[in-house]
């Protein structure tokens, strides 16, 4: 006796990517309408394929800051820095970086005052 021939319904629009930005799948059905009885069926009823999104995003990442550096003044109000550096840069739309360089006052002992003291020692030393 002859087999019938399949009977397949068209395939179903591709599912959406399986992700929401970089490399994915997507998947079509069909679906067979004969009864299976009527003849064996070997076509395939799921179909997979790779979809592309754009490129996910890359947030900037840095390192822990370092230490801060010595006060810039021997004597007086002064300044020190700390600084991190950029460990990955962003990159299609990730968070941008924050600031590398952080400075923050500080005060060394008082300074003798000015340089007329010396000047009147030496005179009074005469």
């Amino acid at each position: 006796s002859d087999t019938i021939p399949c009977l397949l319904s068209p395939w179903s629009e591709w599912s959406d990517c399986s992700v929401t930005c970089g490399k994915g799948m997507r998947t079509r059905q069909r679906m067979l309408k004969s009864a299976a009885e009527l003849g064996d069926c070997n076509e395939e009823l799921e179909q997979a394929e790779k979809c592309m999104l754009p490129e996910c995003p890359i947030d900037c990442e840095l390192t822990e800051w370092s230490q801060w550096s010595e006060c810039n003044t021997s004597c007086g109000k002064g300044h020190m820095i700390r600084t991190r550096m950029i460990k990955i840069e962003p990159q299609f739309g990730g968070a941008a970086c924050p600031e590398t360089v952080q400075r923050t006052k500080c005060r060394v002992r008082k300074c003798l005052r000015g340089p007329g003291m010396e000047k009147r020692r030496w005179k009074e030393a005469r």
